[in-house]
């Protein structure tokens, strides 16, 4: 059965990357939450999607400019609507501490590439051994040197590779890189794609899949997870 992966949380109902959403995420029993995570200034991991607080705060400037303090003080809900004033910028240690002893998975995107957070792959590590939920946890990312190097750190963790253009003869690169799954823009898909990484034992997990025909289309590739901002929706549709 193909599970269903929120992503930002609930994020077509809450604003995204907050503890509302995930706490929605888990109202529409989505079976798990990816997330992306940041450092702060005073290297603390933040969860929120873009390098600034622009878009989603009432903040501005980069997430790497202030200390944990100074980001705590920002509205993260009132963009999204007034009723959600008040919302702050989670940690992750909170979002795992939301999900911890249940059987949620946890799909961390380190946000590393166009911005360098010094050390962010052994932080991250470090916080999800401190829970104990490393089976239930996946690490993603854009970039992929930060994936190899995740992966030398800790060979047991489960990494996942984030691509939006498609890419020429994926499961060889996926084996270069050491990976245990594909994160592919949905578009880029193809049902031998999938049955070619299910016969090496490599997951797929498309993003991000709202519209009812692209879930039905690839509902049918029967890939590992689809991830999503309406996790009621899209759990609606599998189930049928």
């Amino acid at each position: 059965m193909t599970k269903v992966w929120a992503h930002r949380g609930a994020s077509g109902y809450y604003p995204e990357n907050t503890i509302s959403s995930f706490e929605g995420a888990i109202k529409q029993n989505a079976d798990g939450i990816e997330l992306d995570v940041h450092l702060s200034k005073d290297g603390y991991l933040i969860v929120c999607h873009d390098e600034t607080l622009n878009r989603t705060t009432n903040g501005k400037g980069f997430i790497k400019q202030y200390d944990l303090y100074e980001l705590k003080q920002l509205d993260a809900g009132s963009w999204y609507d007034k009723k959600f004033k008040g919302e702050k910028i989670p940690l992750l240690e909170e979002v795992i501490d939301l999900i911890k002893g249940t059987k949620m998975e946890l799909n961390i995107e380190l946000k590393a590439g166009s911005i360098f957070y010094p050390g962010i792959e052994e932080k991250v590590l470090k916080m999800v051994d401190k829970y104990g939920i490393k089976k239930q946890v996946i690490i993603s990312s854009f970039d992929h040197y930060s994936l190899v190097k995740t992966k030398d750190l800790d060979k047991d963790i489960k990494t996942g590779i984030l691509y939006m253009e498609a890419l020429y003869k994926p499961l060889d690169y996926v084996k270069t890189t050491k990976a245990n799954a594909l994160h592919p823009n949905y578009i880029t898909l193809t049902k031998d794609i999938v049955d070619e990484a299910k016969a090496i034992g490599i997951d797929v997990n498309p993003y991000t899949i709202n519209n009812e025909e692209h879930v039905r289309m690839i509902k049918s590739m029967n890939v590992n997870a689809i991830i999503t901002n309406y996790p009621d929706k899209v759990k609606a549709i599998l189930s049928e």
